[in-house]
C-alpha cells in the first residue's frame, strides 16, 4: 500500500482558504465535505488535517502530520525547531508592538517597566531579552488590542496586516518584531517515500508560486531595436521574436517579474515597444 503525505492546514481563518486554493492550483483535486477534520485528494498522494492552528507545531514534532502551511510568526513563537521548505507568499503580516496614540515613544527604552498583553510571549521575551529591555507580559488568547483600553497593558504586540485593528483600537504602531508569511513547514522524520512526494509538490508549489510572480508580455517592436530591448527584459534565457506582416517590425514575447513590472515597462517603451499587452501567468516551470 503506498503512502500518503499527510499535510495539516488551519481549520478555520486567514489562512485556510488561500492554503486550499495552493493546493487547488497546484493541480491537486480535494474531497473536501463541510465540517470534515480530514480529507484525501483524488489524484496525489496526500491527506489533509485540518487543525487548530496553535497545535499544528506540536503536531509536526509528533509526526501526527508530516508537512504544513502554516504561519512564520506561529514557528517563530512556538516551532523555531520545525524546518521550514518553502516561503509562500501569501498572508503577509507583521509582528509589532503598538501604544496607544496619545502615548509618547522616544525609543525601545520607552517600554522598560510597562506591561505588555501578548499572544506570543515566547516571541516577545526573545526580543525584549535580545534589546535589553525589562519589561511585564500579561499573556492573553484572543483579542490583544483592547488591553489598554481597559486598563489591563501599556502596550500590545500582536500580529499587523493593515493596520486597521489597531487604529480602530486608537493604538499606533511603534516596533517592528519581525515580518511573516505563510511558510510550507516539514517534520524532521520523514522517510525517503514520503520525501519523495514532498519533493514532487514542491515542485509544483515552486511552479505555481513563479507563476504568481511574473507576466507574460507581448510588444512590436522595430527590428533595429530588439537587442536593446532583449536586454531589458530580466527573467527568461532569451524572448521569443516573430516577424510581423509589417515590414522591419517583430513580435517580441518574454515574461517579466511582478515586482519590478512597472520599471520594466517604462523602459521598454523608452526603447521603443509599442502595442505591449499583459497576460497573467498561471504556472511557470524552468
Amino acid at each position: 500500500m503506498k503512502k500518503k503525505l499527510h499535510i495539516a492546514v488551519q481549520k478555520s481563518g486567514r489562512l485556510h482558504d488561500e492554503s486550499l486554493k495552493l493546493l487547488n492550483d497546484c493541480g491537486i483535486s480535494i474531497d473536501n465535505g463541510k465540517d470534515q477534520l480530514k480529507a484525501a485528494a483524488r489524484n496525489f498522494p496526500i491527506e489533509i488535517f485540518y487543525l487548530r492552528n496553535g497545535d499544528i507545531p506540536q503536531y509536526l514534532r509528533d509526526g501526527v502530520v508530516d508537512i504544513a502551511i502554516i504561519g512564520e510568526n506561529l514557528l517563530v513563537e512556538k516551532g523555531n525547531d520545525i524546518s521550514i521548505k518553502e516561503k509562500l507568499g501569501f498572508s503577509k503580516c507583521r509582528v509589532s508592538i503598538a501604544i496607544p496614540k496619545e502615548d509618547t515613544y522616544k525609543s525601545i527604552e520607552s517600554l522598560t517597566g510597562k506591561k505588555i498583553a501578548t499572544s506570543y510571549p515566547n516571541t516577545v521575551k526573545g526580543f525584549l531579552a535580545e534589546k535589553g529591555i525589562d519589561a511585564e507580559l500579561h499573556i492573553i488568547n484572543g483579542s490583544v488590542e483592547i488591553a489598554p483600553n481597559i486598563g489591563l497593558s501599556d502596550a500590545v504586540c500582536d500580529i499587523v496586516s493593515s493596520g486597521s485593528t489597531l487604529f480602530k483600537n486608537n493604538l499606533k504602531e511603534v516596533e517592528v518584531l519581525f515580518k511573516s508569511e505563510a511558510v510550507l513547514a516539514a517534520s524532521y522524520n520523514l522517510d525517503a517515500e514520503k520525501s519523495d512526494i514532498l519533493e514532487k509538490l514542491q515542485f509544483r508549489i515552486q511552479s505555481v508560486l513563479k507563476g504568481r510572480q511574473s507576466k507574460y508580455i507581448l510588444m512590436n517592436v522595430p527590428n533595429e531595436s530588439i537587442d536593446k530591448i532583449s536586454s531589458i527584459l530580466p527573467v527568461l534565457k532569451s524572448p521569443t521574436v516573430l516577424p510581423l506582416a509589417e515590414p522591419g517590425w517583430s513580435s517580441l514575447h518574454s515574461v517579466v517579474n511582478e515586482g519590478t513590472f512597472w520599471e520594466v515597462i517604462e523602459e521598454l517603451k523608452a526603447a521603443g515597444a509599442q502595442d505591449i499587452l499583459v497576460c497573467p501567468v498561471e504556472k511557470m516551470v524552468l
